[in-house]
């Protein structure tokens, strides 16, 4: 009789589990990651962006408004997306808490990290642009500019000195996350006399210097993502013209450019490898990833890979660069986001995010792979 209750007691804990556990992610229970540092641009950001001294980016600046952040947080976050971006399914994964903008004033607890990323950020220094006369409105946040938020943080939280207690406290059990970063240095230069190659070179070097410094910082732990499919979001595609398509439907001399881009960004980071050996780098594969649900977009449960979710003008992307998202003639998203790619015709939907999100950290888009990382560190997933 005692041995019946007790198998019917532990069936109810079990039954109580997964009741309280079907709409989480349950993988990760354990973490030993207390904390993460995430750097980028709009990918990455999570409400830097309008948190009082963060940019305005030309055509998208109305991230404050509705409907961004209808689908998951039901109102606007500051994040570019119906919902949560990578970064948020990254903490899901490692069971923290979404991370809060470094420029949000009102928040009093970094415990679990920060995230310094911003909407408009680019690789290379924003006195690259002013030398080179290019007058668009150009958000002056760059690489550089996060780390040297990143360091005002430290030396805020009492790190001055590497290996010190405090420093050791804020790191060792740090994930760095990376996110895309270089596609907005592109944007920028369209239309004028800069070669994208010298950009490139540029801009590849500047991440790479920016990941030194995090990792003489004491960094022991990184992900670096690549770029995504620029010559896939409706921006490029709708000023650029039909013969340039690849073999997938997107701009091809874009997507050739982010091909290059990424080449480039993973032979530094095998370098990075050898010369910082005790720490570990993970090479995030956006373009592949991007890649593999754009060349069958509904095996991954989308149905329109190009049209726009929030935006304006109907036709194949209903995409209008003077109509965006949030805009006062644009006020009403899609009815489905989660059948669309593209949310407002530069970043992604949620849906998207989530199944980029699974194939980093789950299938293989990761090198090494997220698996690897959470191991090295004595995770188990």
């Amino acid at each position: 009789m005692a041995q019946t209750t007790i198998t019917i007691t532990a069936a109810i804990w079990v039954f109580i589990f997964f009741l309280f556990c079907t709409d989480c992610d349950c993988r990760s229970a354990t973490s030993s990651f207390s904390k993460i540092y995430a750097f980028g641009d709009s990918f990455t950001d999570t409400g830097n962006t309008h948190s009082g001294k963060g940019p305005v980016p030309v055509a998208f600046g109305y991230v404050s408004r509705p409907p961004y952040g209808a689908t998951f947080f039901h109102h606007s976050t500051n994040r570019y997306s119906d919902g949560r971006l990578v970064v948020d399914f990254l903490a899901n994964t490692l069971s923290l808490p979404f991370l809060l903008p470094y420029l949000n004033n009102e928040a009093s607890d970094f415990s679990n990290g920060v995230n310094f990323a911003v909407a408009g950020s680019t690789a290379l220094d924003h006195q690259f642009f002013v030398r080179h006369n290019i007058s668009i409105d150009v958000t002056p946040q760059s690489l550089s500019t996060q780390l040297l938020w990143f360091d005002t943080y430290l030396k805020k939280m009492g790190c001055w000195k590497r290996n010190s207690p405090a420093c050791r406290r804020l790191l060792d059990d740090a994930l760095f996350w990376v996110g895309e970063i270089g596609v907005n240095d592109y944007a920028y230069i369209t239309g004028s006399s800069v070669a994208p190659d010298m950009v490139r070179s540029l801009a590849v070097n500047n991440v790479t210097t920016f990941l030194k410094a995090l990792l003489d910082r004491g960094a022991n732990y990184m992900v670096v993502q690549g770029q995504p499919l620029a010559g896939c979001l409706p921006l490029t595609m709708y000023l650029t013209t039909a013969d340039d398509r690849d073999e997938i439907g997107c701009s091809a001399i874009s997507n050739n450019y982010t091909h290059t881009y990424n080449t480039l960004l993973q032979s530094k980071l095998r370098g990075l490898r050898r010369e910082y050996p005790h720490s570990k780098i993970s090479y995030a594969d956006y373009y592949g990833a991007h890649h593999a649900i754009m060349k069958n977009p509904t095996a991954h449960g989308f149905s329109e890979p190009f049209k726009v979710c929030c935006g304006a003008g109907g036709g194949t992307y209903n995409f209008d660069v003077f109509q965006t998202c949030g805009s006062p003639s644009v006020s009403k998203a899609c009815v489905d986001p989660t059948k669309f790619v593209n949310w407002d015709g530069v970043h992604l939907t949620e849906a998207m995010y989530k199944v980029i999100a699974g194939l980093f950290f789950d299938h293989g888009y990761c090198r090494p792979s997220f698996q690897d990382l959470l191991k090295s560190k004595g995770i188990v997933a």
